[in-house]
């Protein structure tokens, strides 16, 4: 499995930069190399249920000058649904999902942007204070 760039987001406003090759939603560990890390058996352990969010993202610096878009437009083909998400530190997400259920221990949300650095984020439902479908 290749690595790919996650940035982890801990409840507690932590954050971890780096690359995975080993998180599955099934599963309550998982680790991540460092991005600022040179030595390749550097691993960070992160335990799911300690985070708010998995951001799958496209490079670790983003644009901070881009405006993320968050409606869809006539091109857009969401996976799934539309959805609006507010986790308890009152950031909102919008996107698409295919699997969100209240019961499940978490989902995936599909950002709309084509231009954003985000790509999708696992949520841990926990770390959620509303859900609503657009």
């Amino acid at each position: 499995m290749e690595p790919t760039k996650v940035v982890v987001r801990y409840r507690d406003g932590r954050i971890v930069k780096g690359f995975t090759q080993n998180f599955f939603p099934n599963k309550p560990t998982f680790y991540v190399h460092p991005a600022n890390s040179r030595n390749p058996e550097d691993r960070i352990d992160i335990t799911v249920k300690d985070l708010k969010a998995v951001f799958f993202v496209r490079d670790f610096s983003g644009n901070a000058k881009h405006k993320e878009r968050k409606k869809l437009s006539l091109e857009d083909r969401p996976q799934g649904r539309f959805i609006e998400v507010t986790c308890k530190d009152n950031e909102v997400l919008i996107g698409s999902t295919a699997g969100y259920d209240a019961q499940r221990p978490g989902f995936f949300i599909f950002f709309i942007d084509s231009q954003g650095n985000n790509v999708k984020a696992y949520i841990v439902a926990d770390a959620v204070s509303k859900v609503r479908y657009l």
